[in-house]
């Protein structure tokens, strides 16, 4: 079985479809519909761009390996149910695991639904937008719903969330109001602008949403280093009380030069990106 026009669709729209290469969360390089290197040719890099028709015909080339892993899993299953198990599987490849499998293959499909909608987190938090395809893939796999992700606005929650990140990094976007208006996609497009490996259209796709966790946590790690630094050099002066004033600033100084340079090299990359966002802005 393959999956239909109607699942490609389906997942793309929750996928999205990237035509520049961009590194996700984890800084895995990806482009067009959730393509990675690990998928097979071609192998997304810096400045790699694509058209939307060829982003699709990546995305052919990519699924045969889940719809034989979901067709072994799930035999004698109807179109629409495997095209959302297809969706999970190229979500999360675990479609060979999952609990809620067993459950639907034993015809239990509430335990099933239930069992689905477990899969909703990642690195150890629930994430808002697996959420929202988890519910999709349920409505498609047991309701044989397709939906209209593709004409679905944005959740005030999650506008509000890039909002907050895009002032955090010093781009004005007014209020934080969950409402993607005029000063919000202003501000998305300017902070495309600064990065070279984003496309500048304003919109906070899933290349910028990356970006913009990346630079986030980039700035929590410096913040980090810095509060090392402080406290290691505040135990200096406090060991050196007990010695001339003199004494005891020159060594809290150079323990504090050495920590600083320490935690400079453990954690240059982060420190790289957010000089480079800095420089940006």
């Amino acid at each position: 079985m393959r999956v239909s026009d109607k699942g490609l669709a389906f997942i793309a729209d929750h996928e999205g479809v990237v035509t520049r290469a961009y590194r996700d969360v984890a800084g895995v390089w990806t482009i067009g519909i959730g393509h990675t290197a690990a998928a097979g040719a071609p192998k997304p890099r810096a400045g790699m761009t694509i058209t939307r028709a060829e982003a699709f015909a990546i995305l052919a080339r990519d699924l045969p390996r889940y719809e034989r892993r979901v067709a072994a899993a799930l035999t004698a299953i109807g179109q629409r149910a495997f095209d959302g198990a297809v969706s999970f599987d190229f979500n999360t490849g675990a479609v060979h695991r999952a609990s809620w499998v067993k459950a639907y293959r034993a015809g239990n499909l509430t335990a099933a639904r239930l069992g689905l909608m477990k899969w909703v987190k990642a690195g150890g938090r629930t994430v808002r937008g697996l959420v929202r395809r988890r519910e999709a893939e349920a409505r498609l796999i047991f309701d044989g719903d397709y939906g209209h992700a593709a004409v679905t606005p944005e959740p005030r929650a999650e506008v509000r969330a890039y909002q907050a990140q895009l002032a955090t990094l010093g781009f004005p976007v007014g209020p934080l109001d969950g409402i993607a208006g005029p000063a919000t996609r202003a501000a998305v497009l300017a902070y495309q602008r600064s990065h070279d490996d984003l496309a500048d259209d304003g919109i906070a796709g899933p290349a910028t949403r990356a970006s913009l966790a990346r630079d986030i946590a980039a700035r929590k790690r410096v913040a980090e280093i810095g509060a090392g630094s402080l406290a290691v050099g505040g135990t200096a002066g406090i060991a050196a009380e007990g010695d001339p004033l003199l004494v005891g600033v020159a060594v809290g100084l150079v323990v504090l030069l050495l920590a600083g340079g320490f935690f400079a090299w453990r954690y240059r990359g982060e420190l790289r990106r957010f000089l480079r966002t800095i420089r940006g802005v």
